[in-house]
């Protein structure tokens, strides 16, 4: 029976990142990502893990050009997305930040103005409701919210975008357990709801074992893993998979080539 193969959602291909840095007096090219490799599919949570200084916020970064590749190319619905205008790309691929940088205005005023920069109407109190947020609190300043309020209006702000693809950086870091696991379970609802390809970049195992369904490991800018999360927390294909897991792999350790590949978050 033949099949036909489903163009990836988002895919990277052979991504370098350096950044220059100054050392000693003198500015050098510091290598954080080289030739970083992989794609998920349409509908799919993937969650990128690796010990600090992994690449792993870069590589956020890079998919919706905050930042630019070195080398490589990144692709989304098979188009190169440096050939996308820019404006529009974020528009389709949309950010939620480890802590939210919520603008001076209310929650209302937050949540619509992506589209208000675009001149389009949005029913701010639809997108609140999204993600568990009462009416109630739509005319209140967003920075008088909670902390945990203020992620959700960060991943409203985000979704009034109408995104394909949502990317969102240690999303729980901020939270208390409590909080933490509210957020899980909102970004469970909303990739059931609206079919979204979901990038999460966490250090803690524990939530991504509970949303993911594709796992990459990321060491000193370098993929060591990259497979389905199910496999991956059952029968890590390598040692440094298995070390992660185990709680041995910290931020100073060696890469997959035997020496660091850069430094990056």
């Amino acid at each position: 029976m033949s099949t036909v193969a489903t163009v990836p959602k988002l895919q990277f291909v052979a991504v370098s990142k350096e950044r220059p840095v100054r050392i000693a007096g003198k500015l050098r090219d510091e290598p954080i990502l080289h030739k970083v490799s992989f794609s998920l599919a349409p509908g799919e949570i993937l969650c990128l893990l690796g010990p600090s200084g992994a690449g792993k916020s870069t590589i956020l970064r890079l998919a919706n050009r905050l930042e630019e590749p070195t080398a490589g190319r990144i692709f989304l619905d098979g188009q190169n997305i440096a050939s996308l205008d820019v404006r529009e790309l974020r528009r389709r691929v949309g950010m939620v930040f480890q802590v939210s940088a919520l603008l001076e205005g209310t929650v209302a005023e937050n949540i619509a103005f992506g589209p208000q920069l675009r001149q389009q109407e949005c029913d701010a109190a639809r997108y609140a409701r999204m993600v568990g947020l009462g009416e109630e609190l739509l005319p209140r300043p967003a920075t008088e919210l909670s902390v945990g309020q203020q992620q959700r209006v960060g991943i409203a702000r985000a979704l009034a975008n109408e995104p394909e693809v949502l990317l969102m950086d240690e999303p729980t870091s901020a939270l208390d357990v409590a909080a933490a696991r509210n957020v899980l379970d909102l970004i469970r609802d909303l990739y059931r709801q609206l079919g979204l390809t979901v990038v999460i970049v966490t250090h803690v195992l524990e939530h991504a074992r509970a949303v993911a369904d594709h796992v990459v490991l990321l060491v000193h800018g370098s993929v060591v893993e990259d497979s389905p999360a199910g496999e991956f927390f059952t029968a890590p294909r390598t040692e440094i998979g298995r070390r992660y897991l185990a709680g041995e792999l910290q931020g100073g350790e060696e890469g997959p080539g035997g020496s660091p590949h850069g430094r990056g978050n």
